[in-house]
């Protein structure tokens, strides 16, 4: 049995994302991770960089990638937004126009040869960030393409209108303008952010064209009676006729030349609860030899501009996140491989969805003063404690607080040789996850690193030099510091593999992670 999810069911899930995540009972993280990927271990390959690879949608991977996170920032409101593809107005392109019956095989849209209407170019953004839906191009049955477009649409009209006075025949209808701070976060060469909450914004222009379109108070819903067919043999003139069908209050004026071809159509009334029509054209059929065929555009819901998620398809979400190291929460030595999104994480050692701004969730060891060798991102550290060996890999390292912070995966514990569940020597002791503790035991690297741990050390801040305070990021306690969330809680539902990302003290990450529905 033949069966497709329509479009409309994938703008819903995009509306239904977006209303979870503006849930104030729901708390959504952009994350970092995974600062090693090109060691030996699980979930790594030494030629991550040049050839890296797929995630894998297992509940084993997610419980690896979750390890591996080192740093979360919350997706608010104003860091999410429905976007759509760009499509930008060049001159002297062509354009097609809003149809609501592309379809394939028989009626696919003339220029880009789309099956639907969201893969075809029927919008435009300008240079100045306004948007615009496409209602004439001058086309018809005998110029099926239209024409190219010369005058770049500017003005915020709500009625559609020309651009300019070229006469490319082409006919806009302003939708919305991307406001100055969408453009700082969300601008990309391949998306159009929309504004959130469109059936229910109070900004004055988007009410505007919202009103406008709605046609069950304006009866303005039809816009565009197309031609496909110019008929011959219709009585000569000028006729306002209805459009009949399924709504109401519909009319058109026809243009007929001396031949009895319908040369042009003008809606004089767009009516209102439209989902088919026909024109009626009775009136003026007294001896056609050829059946015009006329058909008029039906907008999506009440009319256009009162559904633009609808009208423009809007089944993607693009989700931003900065991340800097304004709090030590985001350290400028830090480098990552993996960005993803996580949805209600909780507290560390507790069940309450963790809701701050932003979390780490490394662990933290404060050192003291006896200190040999030195330490990089991605080493292995260890340390004797009760029951066995502590082992972790270094996230990050600031030599001036001292504090080193690290994450444990199951790289450390699992057959070194296989990185699998085949069984070892020594299983007993060495698969053991245990915590650093806070004792005279000293931390160390695979690679010659020594340190202390400054058991006497408890606070959030610390003044090395007795002339700057320092936050940690990171409440320390006798030299130890926890994560911030429980890393196996929550679903991650977005994972991407990156070639590894190295910071410095110059750098601002801006993420944008683009969810298609």
């Amino acid at each position: 049995m033949a069966a497709i999810v329509t479009d409309q069911f994938r703008i819903l899930n995009a509306e239904n994302f977006v209303n979870s995540v503006t849930d104030s009972s729901n708390s959504y993280y952009v994350f970092v991770g995974l600062s090693n990927p090109d060691v030996v271990g699980f979930g790594r390959t030494t030629d991550w960089d040049t050839n890296t690879p797929d995630p894998t949608d297992s509940f084993d991977y997610l419980k690896f990638t979750g390890d591996n996170m080192s740093f979360g920032k919350k997706v608010t409101s104003a860091n999410i937004k429905r976007v759509v593809r760009r499509i930008d107005w060049v001159q002297g392109t062509k354009y097609e126009i809003y149809r609501h019956d592309y379809s394939y095989p028989n009626n696919t849209s003339p220029i880009t040869k789309s099956a639907r209407l969201y893969d075809a170019n029927y919008y435009v953004m300008n240079s100045e960030y306004k948007v615009y839906i496409c209602i004439d191009n001058g086309s018809s049955g005998i110029n099926t393409s239209g024409n190219a477009s010369l005058d770049e649409p500017t003005f915020t009209d709500l009625e559609p209108s020309k651009a300019g006075v070229s006469g490319d025949g082409y006919v806009w209808k302003y939708l919305y303008t991307v406001s100055p701070s969408d453009i700082v976060k969300f601008d990309s060469t391949e998306y159009i952010s929309l504004p959130n909450d469109w059936a229910s914004s109070s900004n004055a222009q988007i009410s505007a064209v919202r009103s406008n379109g709605d046609s069950t108070v304006n009866e303005n819903q039809i816009k565009k009676v197309y031609i496909e067919n110019r008929g011959f043999g219709y009585v000569e003139g000028s006729f306002e006729v209805d459009i009949l069908g399924d709504g109401t209050g519909g009319k058109v004026i026809v243009d007929v030349d001396s031949n009895g071809r319908i040369t042009n159509t003008t809606v004089s009334s767009g009516g209102k609860g439209y989902t088919y029509g026909i024109v009626d054209l009775g009136s003026i059929n007294t001896n056609a030899s050829i059946d015009a065929n006329l058909i008029p555009i039906i907008p999506p819901s009440n009319g256009h501009g009162y559904d633009i998620y609808k009208e423009l398809g809007a089944d993607r979400v693009l989700v931003y996140a900065r991340f800097d190291d304004s709090t030590r929460d985001f350290p400028t030595d830090v480098t990552f491989s993996q960005i993803g999104i996580v949805k209600n994480p909780t507290e560390y050692t507790s069940n309450t969805i963790y809701a701050e701004n932003q979390f780490s969730s490394l662990g933290a060891i404060k050192f003291d003063g006896t200190i040999t060798g030195s330490v990089s991102v991605g080493d292995k550290i260890s340390q004797s404690v009760t029951g066995g060996t502590a082992k972790g890999f270094v996230a990050s390292y600031d030599e001036e607080t001292k504090v080193l912070k690290y994450f444990q995966d199951r790289s450390s514990y699992l057959n070194q040789n296989t990185f699998n569940n085949k069984d070892y020597s020594g299983v007993t002791i060495s698969a053991k996850v245990l915590d650093f503790e806070s004792s005279s035991s000293p931390v160390t690297s695979n690679l010659g690193f020594s340190a202390g741990i400054h058991t006497s050390f408890t606070g959030i801040s610390t003044n090395p030099t007795g002339t700057k305070l320092i936050s940690l990021g990171t409440q320390i306690t006798q030299g130890l510091g926890d994560p911030e969330i429980n890393k196996t809680s929550g679903d991650i539902i977005y994972i991407d593999n990156r070639p590894a990302i190295i910071r410095n003290s110059r750098q601002k990450e801006d993420v944008k992670i683009i969810l298609e529905f």
